[in-house]
C-alpha cells in the first residue's frame, strides 16, 4: 500500500513538472514571437501611418543604413512627397499576409496595400525586409516599396481628362448652376514697378484681401520674376473692378473656367455652391484629385455623385527614357449628368425680389403633383462669390451677420401661429371630437378655463358678431375658440392627429428639413399648453415645406401630397399621408378658408376671378413677461380654381415691425399678375 501511495505522489510530481515545461515553452514562445514578429509588424504599420500624415522626414529615420547610403534625406522626402501628392494618395492601409524570419535579426513581411487616389482605389501585394538593430527595427527601403515595379530611376506619371460637371436646371431648362467663365486676377512680379508695396496695398484693398496674403503668394517657391501669380478670382462681368485693377502696374487678368449661378442670391440656399476639395474630402471620396471641385452645400452637395461625372485619368510608371512601363490604374472620362428641378425660375426670382430685404421664406408648391415650384430664403448671399473663393474678412462679414444670410430658412421649423388653426379644426372634425356646429360661450378678448389656471389667460385680437363656431373662428382668427376647441378635442386625439401628419418625423424630401413638433417632450404637459397649441403657440413648431404638404390635404380630399424637387416626366402624385383628414373635414375647412379671404382677416388677398383659400397668422416668440415679443408673420394659401394649382406658404420675421401677414399678402398677390 505504501509503494502504491508513493507511485501516486511521483506521478503527481511528474504531471506538475510537465505542466511547468509547457508553461515555459508557451511563455518563451510568446516572447520569441513578439521579438521576431509582432514588433516588425507594428513598425511597418507606424511607417504607413507617417505616410498618411505626410511626415516624410520621420519616415527617413525609420529606414536602415543600407537604404540611407543609396538615397539622401532630401531626395527621399522629394521622391515620396512628389509621388504621393501627385496621385492624391489618401487613407493608405495595409494587411499583413505573411511573416518569415530570414535571419536571427531579419524579418520579411508580405502585405497588401490599399489606398485612395485621384484615379480611384488601388490595391497591390508587396513585401519588405526589416532588420533589427539595437532593440528596434529598420526598413530596407527602395522605390519598389511605393509600387512593386517602381525602380529608383523610374517616375510615376498622371494624365487626366477633366469631366464636365452637370448643370442644375429648372423645369423649363433655365440654368440655376452651370459651367461658365470667371476672371483670374494675378500679378506678374517684375511688372510691379518701383512702388511695389503701394501697388500691393491697393490691390489688396480692391480684392478685399491683405498685403500679407498677396506677399505670401508672391514668395512661393515656384514663382519667378515673370510668372503670372493668381491672387483671386472674380466674376467675369465685374467690369468696374477690372478697370480699377488694370490701372495698377503688374496686374494681369485672364479668363478661367468656373461654376456660375445665373440666379445668384435668388436661389443660393437652394443650389448651394461648389469649392476646392480639402484633404478631408480626398480621404472620404476616392476618385477626386487636389484640383477637383466638390459640392459644399445645397443641391450641389446633395446631387454631387450625379453632377460630378468622372475624370478620365491614368496613373502609370515610366522608365528613365520616358517609356511607359506599367499602368497602375486607368479610368475613362464620364461627364456629369444634369439635374432637372421642378423649380420655376420666374416665381423663384420674383418672390426673392419681393422679400430680399427681410428675414423670411417662401414655399410654392403644385398641390396636385407635389412639385416644389419655389424655395426662397432671405436675406441671401452672393453664391458666385462663394464658389470663386472669399477672403477671411469676407467670410467673417457673412458668417457673423446678425441677419444670418447663410441660413436656409425654408429648412428650419418655426412657431406657426394662427395658420395652425385649420389643422386643429381638421383634426377635431376628422376624429369626431368637434363639429362645425359646436359653439362656445365667452365674451371679451380674454378667457381662462377656471381659477386653477392662475394668471394664465388666452387672449384674442378681434371681437366679432355671430356665433363662436368654426367658420367664424377661422374667418376672424379667434384664439379663444381654438383654445376651447382643443380642450374639447382632448390631448390624445390632438397628439395622435399630429403624429398622423408626421410631426416628430424626418420627412422624405431631397433636402434635410427640420422636424415639425408639438412639444419639447413626448407629451403636452398641461391644459394651458394644450389650449395654446390649438392656435399654433405653445411648443408647436412647423417646417414650411411640411406645412405646405399639410395644407395640400385641404385641397386633395384629405390626402397630404408628397413634396419633391427633382423633375419627373410622369407627374402622378404620391401621397405623404393618405387620409390625413376625412374628406368631409377638408371640405368644411376649405370653405371656411375661402371666407377668410372673401371677408375675413385676409380680405386684402382677394383677386377678382380667382378663388383663394388662405389663413393669416402671427406667432409670438416671447419668452418672459418683461420681454418685448418678437413675432413671425405667416400667410398660407391655395387656389381652388386657377389654371395652376398653387399652394403658397409665406413667412417673415420681425412681423411687429413690418406688418407680418399683411406685408406678405401683396407679394403673393403679385404672383398672379402676369
Amino acid at each position: 500500500m505504501k509503494r502504491k501511495h508513493k507511485n501516486k505522489k511521483n506521478t503527481k510530481k511528474h504531471y506538475i513538472f510537465i505542466l511547468l515545461i509547457l508553461l515555459i515553452i508557451i511563455i518563451g514562445g510568446y516572447f520569441i514571437f513578439n521579438y521576431f514578429f509582432s514588433n516588425p509588424t507594428k513598425y511597418l504599420e507606424e511607417y504607413v501611418s507617417k505616410i498618411n500624415e505626410e511626415k516624410y522626414s520621420e519616415m527617413y529615420q525609420m529606414i536602415d543604413d543600407e537604404s540611407k547610403a543609396r538615397i539622401s534625406e532630401e531626395d527621399f522626402i522629394k521622391r515620396n512627397k512628389n509621388i504621393y501628392s501627385g496621385i492624391d494618395m489618401a487613407n493608405m492601409q495595409i494587411t499583413i499576409n505573411g511573416i518569415k524570419r530570414e535571419a536571427l535579426n531579419k524579418v520579411k513581411l508580405d502585405y497588401t496595400t490599399k489606398m485612395n487616389t485621384s484615379g480611384g482605389e488601388i490595391n497591390f501585394n508587396n513585401s519588405v525586409v526589416l532588420t533589427r538593430k539595437e532593440k528596434t527595427y529598420k526598413i530596407n527601403w527602395s522605390s519598389n516599396l511605393i509600387f512593386p515595379n517602381l525602380n529608383d530611376t523610374d517616375k510615376v506619371k498622371v494624365s487626366s481628362n477633366k469631366a464636365i460637371r452637370g448643370s442644375i436646371i429648372d423645369r423649363d431648362g433655365t440654368k440655376l448652376a452651370t459651367n461658365g467663365k470667371a476672371s483670374s486676377v494675378g500679378i506678374v512680379p517684375n511688372k510691379l514697378g518701383e512702388n511695389k508695396e503701394e501697388s500691393i496695398k491697393t490691390i489688396a484693398e480692391l480684392l478685399k484681401t491683405t498685403p500679407e496674403s498677396i506677399n505670401n503668394k508672391l514668395s512661393a517657391s515656384w514663382v519667378k520674376e515673370n510668372t503670372f501669380v493668381p491672387i483671386k478670382s472674380i466674376k467675369i462681368d465685374d467690369t468696374e473692378l477690372k478697370n480699377k485693377l488694370l490701372t495698377i502696374p503688374g496686374i494681369k487678368i485672364t479668363t478661367i473656367d468656373a461654376r456660375v449661378y445665373p440666379l445668384s442670391e435668388a436661389a443660393s440656399h437652394l443650389t448651394g455652391y461648389v469649392g476646392q476639395v480639402t484633404k478631408e474630402d480626398l480621404e472620404k471620396n476616392p476618385g477626386y484629385s487636389s484640383s477637383s471641385i466638390i459640392g459644399k452645400t445645397g443641391l450641389e452637395k446633395i446631387y454631387e455623385e450625379k453632377l460630378k461625372g468622372k475624370d478620365g485619368l491614368q496613373i502609370y510608371i515610366v522608365d528613365e527614357q520616358g517609356n511607359k512601363k506599367e499602368t497602375i490604374i486607368e479610368q475613362d472620362k464620364k461627364d456629369g449628368e444634369d439635374v432637372k428641378l421642378t423649380i420655376d425660375s420666374r416665381i423663384q426670382k420674383n418672390l426673392y425680389n419681393e422679400l430680399q430685404n427681410d428675414e423670411g421664406a417662401f414655399v410654392v408648391m403644385n398641390y396636385k403633383t407635389g412639385e416644389i415650384l419655389a424655395l426662397v430664403s432671405t436675406p441671401s448671399y452672393d453664391v458666385n462669390k462663394m464658389t470663386l473663393g472669399v477672403t477671411t474678412d469676407e467670410w467673417k462679414e457673412i458668417s457673423e451677420n446678425e441677419h444670418t444670410p447663410m441660413l436656409a430658412r425654408f429648412l428650419q421649423s418655426y412657431c406657426p401661429g394662427s395658420t395652425f388653426k385649420p389643422i386643429t379644426g381638421a383634426i377635431g372634425l376628422s376624429t369626431g371630437s368637434l363639429s362645425e356646429d359646436d359653439t362656445f360661450s365667452y365674451s371679451g378678448l380674454s378667457w381662462q378655463k377656471d381659477k386653477s389656471w392662475g394668471n394664465f389667460n388666452v387672449t384674442t385680437l378681434t371681437a366679432y358678431n355671430g356665433p363662436k363656431n368654426l367658420k367664424n373662428a377661422l374667418t376672424y382668427s379667434d384664439n379663444i375658440y381654438f383654445a376651447q376647441a382643443t380642450l374639447k378635442i382632448g390631448k390624445t386625439n390632438f397628439i395622435n392627429g399630429l403624429k398622423k401628419l408626421k410631426f416628430g418625423e424626418t420627412l422624405d424630401f431631397e433636402m434635410n428639413l427640420a422636424k415639425s413638433k408639438y412639444s419639447n417632450s413626448e407629451t403636452i404637459s398641461s391644459e394651458g399648453q394644450l389650449a395654446n397649441s390649438g392656435y399654433g403657440q405653445g411648443e408647436i413648431l412647423v417646417n414650411p415645406v411640411h406645412m405646405a404638404s399639410i395644407y395640400s390635404a385641404f385641397a386633395n380630399s384629405g390626402n397630404m401630397v408628397k413634396p419633391y424637387l427633382e423633375y419627373k416626366e410622369e407627374q402622378n402624385a404620391e401621397y405623404l399621408v393618405e387620409g390625413a383628414f376625412t374628406e368631409n373635414a377638408t371640405s368644411i375647412i376649405t370653405e371656411d378658408l375661402i371666407q377668410v379671404v372673401e371677408k375675413g382677416t385676409a380680405k386684402d388677398m382677394k383677386i377678382n376671378g380667382i378663388t383663394i383659400a388662405g389663413k393669416t397668422g402671427t406667432a409670438e416668440l416671447k419668452t418672459s413677461k418683461e420681454e418685448k415679443a418678437d413675432t413671425i408673420g405667416w400667410f398660407d394659401c391655395f387656389t381652388t380654381d386657377y389654371e395652376t394649382p398653387y399652394l403658397i406658404v409665406g413667412m417673415v420675421e420681425k412681423a411687429n415691425e413690418n406688418g407680418g401677414s399683411h406685408y406678405l399678402i401683396p407679394m403673393i398677390k403679385r404672383m398672379f399678375i402676369k
